[in-house]
């Protein structure tokens, strides 16, 4: 069965190494090129995209990927559905920061991160580890039932490449996830960028 997986396109957090987490920032312009060119890819390696399911992280930067992909498609920017299950990690008090700020007023806690960065709980309420993330996230992907096409994020992927056995979970933590590629689940269930 297809699985198509996109990471939402650029944001200014994103150029600027900010935690963005839960928090709702919108795409910058280099991120709607990524989201239109990805769209552009995606219907080159899909001709028909009419049977599949499209379902984005209910967070504006994946949504608003999904409709700019969707429109480069060729396909209605609107028909997809919207995945609570997809949104991005919590980073709890840390959203909206980079390392470094974080390394000035808890150095020990950034150096725990890179330790452990699977299991790390940042500090704040609703802080998420990426093996709590992988709970919610494992839910949906043991629930896909036909062919798939989902907007996230870079949290969401590396706890799919842990869950599809791909990546063991330090390997996972600690890649990077571009956002102006597609992932494809192969036939042997492994993950791969095309």
């Amino acid at each position: 069965m297809s699985l198509y997986i996109i990471r939402h396109g650029q944001t200014a957090w994103n150029a600027e190494w900010r935690l963005q987490g839960q928090k709702d920032i919108p795409l910058n312009d280099l991120g709607r090129r990524q989201a239109a060119e990805n769209g552009l890819a995606l219907a080159r390696l899909e001709a028909d995209l009419t049977g599949f399911h499209f379902v984005s992280s209910p967070l504006g930067r994946a949504r608003e990927t999904m409709e700019i992909l969707r429109r480069s498609a060729g396909v209605d920017p609107t028909a997809y559905e919207i995945e609570d299950r997809l949104k991005e990690i919590c980073f709890g008090d840390w959203e909206g920061r980079t390392s470094a700020e974080i390394s000035v007023d808890t150095p020990d806690r950034v150096k725990a991160r890179k330790r452990q960065k699977w299991d790390f709980i940042p500090p704040g309420d609703n802080a998420e580890s990426y093996e709590i993330l992988s709970w919610r996230v494992g839910s949906w992907y043991r629930a896909i039932e036909r062919p798939t096409v989902a907007v996230c994020h870079g949290g969401v992927i590396r706890c799919l490449f842990k869950l599809s056995g791909t990546l063991d979970k330090d390997a996972a933590a600690k890649m990077e996830v571009p956002q102006d590629k597609i992932l494809r689940r192969a036939d042997d269930g492994t993950l791969e960028w095309v």
